[in-house]
């Protein structure tokens, strides 16, 4: 039995969720795609990176404050989108809304949460950004992108890795579905399917019902058209889709894989970080997400070019 006064670090949490959750829900959140090969080389490619220390510097005072988009937060620490996080704790991304703004940064909500927009901004004052999943309704699309903006979010993060759900073989083995008790509160009333149980994963299923396989990059001026939030595009993997992004637009660029949970075998994000900062040439911030766990993945990610990282909880 492991609790929670005895852990030190962030890793040691997985042992505690595998001890408290249902198995469906905690492979949910642990596992990868296919051979998981991206998701263990998201950790492993952080270890390859060493320091090369220089000594008597004055550390005496420490400040880890840094602006993203214009807005002041307290360390270059953000928390990514995490869908369904009522899975795991009654309050879900209510929680997740208060513990980001207590410690004065960036919150992304999951346009899949278990929490309205609404009902996130009802929490209190906070920075917070959308994540948004092009559906094949983009009027339910322009609905949420809308309702986030009234609700004071602050920026659209653009998942652009997915036109299909990856195989994640666990949810397949468990025939993962939403909890009865839990719905994907964004999309209630808006008459885009619910996810239903299956031979094989009901995400899967919803995911390839719903998701626009033809999105590209005119979708990006498309969404310009319906928001002056500025827009992030979250998945960039390559210096090519990097000079692309500005190109058309963006306001900055997430270097990310999708915690590995989509196409195996892509390359670690902090492996693919510099080809994409030199190609971003300091027009737009560089962030990345996938394999964070300490302070000193996040030190070698800045030291890379990156102005911050995304976290999932």
């Amino acid at each position: 039995m492991t609790y929670i006064s005895e852990i030190t670090n962030v890793m040691e949490y997985e042992a505690l969720a595998k001890e408290k959750l249902p198995k469906m829900v905690y492979d949910y959140y642990a596992s990868g795609a296919e051979d998981q090969w991206t998701l263990q080389e998201n950790r492993n490619a952080f270890s390859r990176i060493l320091f090369r220390p220089r000594i008597l510097r004055d550390v005496s005072k420490i400040d880890m404050t840094t602006t993203v988009l214009g807005f002041n937060i307290s360390m270059p620490i953000m928390i990514a989108p995490t869908a369904f996080q009522k899975m795991a704790h009654p309050e879900g991304e209510c929680a997740t809304a208060r513990a980001a703004s207590a410690a004065g940064t960036i919150m992304t909500l999951s346009s899949w949460a278990t929490s309205s927009v609404e009902e996130v901004s009802s929490t209190g004052p906070g920075i917070r950004f959308f994540q948004l999943y092009v559906t094949k309704h983009r009027n339910v699309d322009a609905q949420l992108v809308k309702r986030a903006e009234r609700a004071g979010f602050k920026a659209i993060a653009l998942t652009v890795d997915t036109p299909r759900l990856g195989r994640r073989e666990a949810d397949i083995k468990n025939r993962f579905v939403l909890p009865p008790h839990l719905t994907l509160k964004n999309y209630e009333g808006l008459y885009i399917g619910k996810m239903d149980k299956t031979d094989d994963s009901g995400l899967a299923s919803y995911v390839a019902n719903q998701i626009d396989r033809s999105l590209n990059w005119k979708d990006v001026k498309w969404l310009q058209t319906i928001t002056s939030l500025p827009i992030l595009v979250k998945g960039v993997l390559t210096a090519e889709d990097a000079s692309l992004a500005i190109q058309y637009g963006a306001a900055g660029i997430i270097v990310s894989n999708h915690g590995a949970r989509q196409l195996d075998y892509v390359p670690a994000t902090v492996m693919a970080l510099e080809e994409v900062v030199q190609a971003a040439k300091g027009r737009v911030p560089v962030f990345l997400d996938g394999g964070v766990r300490r302070g000193t993945d996040v030190f070698k990610a800045l030291a890379l070019g990156a102005s911050g990282v995304f976290v999932s909880i």
